[in-house]
């Protein structure tokens, strides 16, 4: 009797969905996951942009699809951003469940996945800036996991191509602007993106360039009538705003309905 379905979630539990929808031709609505890229330019005030990247990445302990969990740095600055990246997070405080503090993930699994993706990003050979594997100092017990932020991250790294859905951000350098949009749009995903620069024209034509369903323009305000929804892997179909509502509706074509009798 269901005649379509709208899933939200894992992009293994989205596949699911569609190959049981697809025997009946139920219409599909899909968001699923995102490995979302943050442009940083030349010209961007890092020490107020690189908080506000940090800041998205870390929401809901990082068990959001649209976490910007790749930033994308000019090569030159690198160093001078890593900096403020370390004193950023140093800053925050986590496992106390307070407002504002960084709290616990979802479940066992989900803590000993992220883990593994820290161990994982080590291995690979990232430098690991803030953070790293192991329970936050202080809580022998619990699933809160210590904001992690790896840097000289290669978009080959799995850290760099997974969802890790929990608190750990890769910093990826570019070498120019047009290196930039090569590097966020490589990937399965195409959920969200971000782009920060004092120019709001070369901000617009970095961000026209992005395979992304959402891109945000200098950290604007939410608008919940804008669609929202994924390019690639990370979906199909709108939510929110006239978009949403389309998504649930059938178009039917009466030829003659105007006709005289």
């Amino acid at each position: 009797d269901i005649r379509m379905v709208s899933f939200t979630g894992s992009n293994a539990a989205g596949i699911a969905v569609a190959k049981n929808a697809a025997d009946t031709i139920k219409r599909v609505a899909q968001e699923l996951g995102g490995k979302s890229p943050y442009i940083l330019c030349e010209d961007s005030l890092f020490e107020t942009s690189v908080p506000a990247a940090i800041k998205r990445c870390f929401i809901n302990s990082g068990q959001t699809c649209t976490a910007p969990t790749r930033l994308l740095v000019p090569q030159g600055l690198l160093a001078r951003i890593e900096d403020i990246a370390a004193q950023c997070v140093a800053g925050i405080e986590t496992g106390n469940g307070q407002p504002g503090s960084l709290g616990p993930l979802v479940s066992k699994t989900q803590f000993e996945r992220v883990q593994g993706y820290i161990t994982m990003g080590l291995d690979e050979g990232a430098r690991l800036i803030a953070g790293g594997p192991g329970r936050v100092d202080g809580l022998a017990r619990g699933y809160s996991v210590r904001p992690t932020i790896f840097s000289g991250v290669a978009n080959t790294m799995a850290v760099a191509r997974e969802e890790i859905f929990g608190p750990v951000l890769c910093i990826m350098p570019y070498r120019d602007e047009a290196h930039a949009v090569v590097l966020a749009n490589d990937s399965v995903f195409g959920l969200a993106a971000y782009v920060s620069s004092a120019d709001l024209d070369n901000a617009r034509r970095i961000a026209e360039q992005l395979e992304a369903g959402v891109v945000h323009i200098n950290e604007p305000e939410r608008d919940i009538e804008a669609p929202f929804g994924g390019y690639k892997q990370s979906g199909n179909g709108r939510e929110w705003g006239r978009w949403g509502l389309r998504e649930f509706l059938e178009t039917k074509a009466m030829i003659g309905w105007g006709a005289d009798s």
